[in-house]
């Protein structure tokens, strides 16, 4: 009833955004934010609130409902590099995971990410690279590791046309903390994204984790489909789509459902 009530809620919201558009948006402003919007390290402020609903989370078939508040806020550091600050700040209810019965509420573990990245794309090609943090801010144990953890990171990507393509990788490791488990992990997330001149957008991408001490590998694809419009003066990307799951992952969902609004704030 719990898991149902808040799917009844958000998608009547989203079914309520999607009917009060106002029209304004010019499609040549929409189509230049769709494209900024497939660049993590585009010089564009935007606030993306991203609602994942996760169904049959492992061996109790439980269910997840993790909103990620992802800030992102270029910076000019001078006439030729950018830096790029990128938090995810993970906000997590879950139900029968832990143990049948069992609902857990509260923070979980947030990631600092900055990339250093050239103003300039040169044929196309967009790079940045920096370091990663994880932070150990869970309120409680099960939903987070209880880890510092830093390493590099990295994206590239290519702009082409209508066409964004690319991928972001990471790699951590923990040094401090009083979790039971060491961070010894890759993430690799490659992506496609096709932004219509509507400011409409369709997007593929997959999210991996490699965790190397214990041999545990989990994953999933998803395609959503996205939105550049206004509501009123404010800017807005919003959308959504399926994700599936795989790998070895004995916590991995079987599948869900991911929604974004993006607050977009263009200079």
């Amino acid at each position: 009833m719990f898991r149902k009530t808040i799917i009844l809620i958000f998608l009547f919201v989203i079914n309520n955004l999607f009917a009060q558009t106002e029209e304004t948006t010019k499609s040549s402003s929409a189509e230049e934010l769709a494209k900024q919007l497939a660049n993590p390290v585009a010089a564009l402020i935007s606030v993306p609130f991203q609602n994942n609903f996760d169904f049959n989370v492992g061996p109790l078939d439980g269910f997840r409902y993790n909103l990620n508040v992802q800030p992102v806020i270029p910076i000019s550091i001078n006439e030729k590099w950018n830096m790029i600050s990128r938090t995810i700040i993970p906000i997590i209810t879950q139900s029968d995971v832990t143990e049948k019965g069992n609902n857990e509420t509260g923070l979980g573990d947030i990631a600092q990410s900055i990339y250093f990245s050239p103003k300039e794309a040169k044929n196309g090609l967009v790079w940045g690279v920096g370091p990663v943090l994880l932070l150990p801010t869970a309120t409680d144990d099960v939903l987070g590791l209880n880890k510092w953890a830093a390493g590099p990171n990295a994206l590239l990507l290519k702009i082409k046309g209508q066409w964004t393509y690319g991928g972001l990788v990471n790699h951590m490791w923990s040094y401090a903390g009083n979790g039971n488990t060491d961070i010894n992990a890759t993430f690799f997330q490659p992506f496609l994204t096709y932004a219509s001149k509507s400011g409409a957008s369709i997007t593929i991408s997959s999210e991996n984790t490699q965790s190397w001490d214990n041999d545990i590998f989990g994953g999933f694809i998803g395609a959503y489909y996205n939105k550049v419009t206004s509501f009123g003066k404010q800017m807005v990307q919003i959308g959504a789509g399926p994700k599936v799951y795989y790998g070895n992952n004995p916590f991995n969902p079987t599948w869900g459902i991911r929604a974004n609004i993006i607050l977009l704030f263009p200079k």
